[in-house]
């Protein structure tokens, strides 16, 4: 059966022991360094404790080490993989090719989407090398997916939700070239982001100040199941600089969604266990979005940038119907709050907001609500038109349940009381699971209680109350044991329910009853956390001096005899790593060298053209360069047509 798993994003301990208990399948957190992030690194002991949590629920944790690798930095990055090893992390994910031709731990690599998967090919020779799952681009469409799917069997990741790079990722180097802030050595400047003029090859202005690069948020969570018969098994959230409450709330959205699907199927499954239950209605529209977008997974369209402003619009609420001094009528289904955050475009397209002092609900008419700001910002000179689109970007009473939430993620056990010779016996093992009997035992004289019936059940309440444990009952049986045995595991257990057993006629104590719990409580999450660490995914270890010879590798083949500098090889270690490989030819990478050359910084789906209403195609003329201007410099935009692509270039 096709286990499906849902990756979320964690920037520290806190973030990603709230999404593995608002349903994730498994995390990716960055490590003391050496991850695309460099703003959110985590101590190997932070690391460790995720992983013990994560590991009850057979949920993983993958760590970040994706930037390209200096020389002098081998050695480090070698000791960081080890310690993740040895704390208990599933899988790096990685982008330079050294880490396969060093003397590593067998934790198993993901090939990281700045490895630029982009077709069957590569995503062949990355199976065929070593790797246990691979990041495809965010660029690809359903039949490519469908393409690779049909050509590798390695298992596929793919962004399901978040901020899109506008770039191909791993061929962005514009941050790089503009103030030496390397994309892919995690300092990535978002120069995306900023405005931009738009100017012809004649210094015409055909845009002004206008986020012309900044795209809008990726949304696939209508396109689930589409992408898992496309051959999709690991849809990742984006976000590993969000904030805990983006985190569980987006977790818990595409939880349910994925639920949705299992449920009805049965050639799926889920790759971790447990249930959770936020306090809060998932709704990604309330959490940050520079509005959404499901990109290229159905070919081009429009509509898939965000020009006017990179900030988030938030949830649409509706349209102005009237605007009065410091009031505004909204037509809309929502309900609207004190000190909500409300947003909206002016007259220039520029994204304005306020803050809402008070609500009041038209009895006269349906739908309608006045809000009134403390602010003085002249809406009625600011709105385009009466009928214009608003937008919350900040709902405070959702908010406070969001934060409330602990996702309650629960696993339900089956439970056995038994008396033994000398005491008594608690016994739990995972619901609808061929997983062993745990057992606690107690040694102790026992008491006749007066009232059998009554003693019985005062056991069972008390043994089904687990309170905020991660276990929940779902069987609760007494049982009867060999008294020559010494464990449940060891014999086949005949189990009684309590309105038919009466043979055990003892008073326990309530206080007994909790301390046997309590210890089975720490030893089934010792056994839980234990073999999840033993069954973990180990890739086959080649030797350092015999890399590349074994008879698994010797004929892999790299799918181009010339790397140039977008081929990102900047050590020894990947260089050889090629060349065993059959690369012949190999340039150095940008951030080992100083170029004057002509440059491409970028290479993109987006077509700025296309997007402006001026694609060659459609207004037949041919596609001739453009340029994007601002204060931190000037980028020719060449339009590659027929592969449907943009180039943004750095002249000499």
């Amino acid at each position: 059966m096709k286990k499906i798993e849902l990756l979320s994003p964690a920037k520290n301990l806190e973030v990603g022991i709230a999404a593995i208990n608002h349903g994730a399948d498994a995390v990716y957190i960055g490590g003391p360094s050496f991850g695309a992030r460099e703003k959110v690194g985590n101590s190997i002991e932070d690391i460790e404790t995720l992983c013990r949590h994560a590991a009850l629920f057979d949920a993983k944790v993958y760590v970040t080490m994706n930037t390209l690798l200096f020389d002098n930095e081998l050695e480090d990055a070698r000791k960081l993989a080890y310690d993740c090893w040895n704390a208990g992390v599933d899988a790096l994910i990685v982008q330079d090719m050294a880490l396969l031709n060093m003397d590593m731990p067998p934790i198993a690599l993901h090939a990281s989407t700045q490895c630029h998967n982009i077709d069957a090919e590569k995503v062949k020779f990355l199976e065929d090398v070593g790797f246990s799952q691979v990041v495809l681009a965010r660029e690809l469409s359903i039949e490519q997916i469908k393409d690779i799917r049909s050509k590798t069997t390695v298992p596929l990741e793919y962004f399901v939700h978040g901020a899109l790079c506008v770039s191909y990722s791993g061929q962005c180097y514009l941050s790089h070239v503009i103030g030496g802030r390397s994309a892919n050595r995690g300092a990535c400047a978002q120069p995306c982001r900023l405005s931009w003029n738009l100017e012809n090859a004649e210094g015409k202005r055909l845009a002004t100040n206008r986020h012309l690069l900044s795209l809008r948020d990726l949304n696939n969570s209508k396109n689930i199941e589409e992408l898992i018969d496309a051959g999709i098994s690991s849809f990742k959230i984006e976000g590993r600089l969000k904030d805990i409450d983006y985190v569980k709330n987006v977790t818990a959205f595409y939880r349910k969604k994925i639920d949705e699907i299992i449920e009805r199927r049965d050639d799926i499954c889920r790759s971790s266990r447990g249930e959770s239950n936020p306090s809060f209605y998932p709704n990604p529209e309330k959490s940050f979005s520079r509005g959404f977008t499901d990109y290229f997974i159905h070919g081009r369209q429009k509509y898939i940038d965000a020009p006017y402003s990179p900030k988030s619009m938030g949830e649409y609420l509706g349209t102005i119907e009237k605007v009065k001094n410091k009031s505004v009528t909204i037509r809309t289904g929502k309900t609207l709050h004190n000190g909500d955050g409300l947003c909206f475009l002016d007259r220039e397209n520029n994204l304005l907001g306020f803050n809402v002092n008070a609500v009041a609900e038209n009895k006269t008419r349906s739908l309608t609500q006045t809000v009134t700001s403390n602010s003085d910002i002249s809406m009625a000179t600011r709105f385009k038109i009466e009928g214009s689109k608003i937008f919350r970007n900040s709902d405070l009473v959702w908010q406070k349940e969001v934060e409330k939430s602990q996702g309650n993620r629960k696993m339900k056990i089956d439970l056995i009381f038994t008396d033994t010779e000398d005491g008594f016996a608690l016994s739990a093992k995972l619901h609808d699971t061929d997983s062993e009997y745990i057992t606690t035992y107690l040694s102790t004289e026992k008491e006749i209680a007066n009232n059998a019936d009554k003693a019985l059940e005062n056991i069972k309440n008390k043994l089904s109350q687990w309170g905020d444990t991660e276990f929940v009952v779902e069987e609760f049986c007494f049982g009867q044991q060999d008294n020559e045995t010494t464990s449940h595991r060891d014999v086949e257990l005949q189990k009684f329910p309590v309105e038919t057993y009466g043979r055990m006629s003892y008073f326990i104590r309530a206080s007994v009853l909790g301390e046997m719990k309590k210890d089975l409580v720490e030893k089934l999450r010792s056994y839980l956390i234990e073999k999840h660490r033993d069954e973990r995914e180990r890739r086959d270890v080649t030797p350092v001096e015999t890399y590349g010879r074994t008879s698994s590798q010797q004929n892999v083949i790299y799918p181009k005899e010339h790397l140039s500098y977008l081929g990102n090889v900047i050590n020894k270690k990947a260089r050889e790593f090629y060349e065993l490989h059959g690369v012949k030819d190999i340039e150095d990478g940008l951030e080992k060298i100083k170029s004057n050359d002509e440059l491409v910084v970028m290479t993109t789906k987006h077509c700025i053209r296309y997007a402006n209403n001026i694609c060659s195609k459609e207004i037949g003329k041919p596609a001739t360069s453009l340029y994007l201007v601002n204060d931190k410099g000037r980028f020719r935009l060449d339009f590659d047509c027929r592969n449907c692509c943009m180039k943004v270039i750095k002249e000499k």
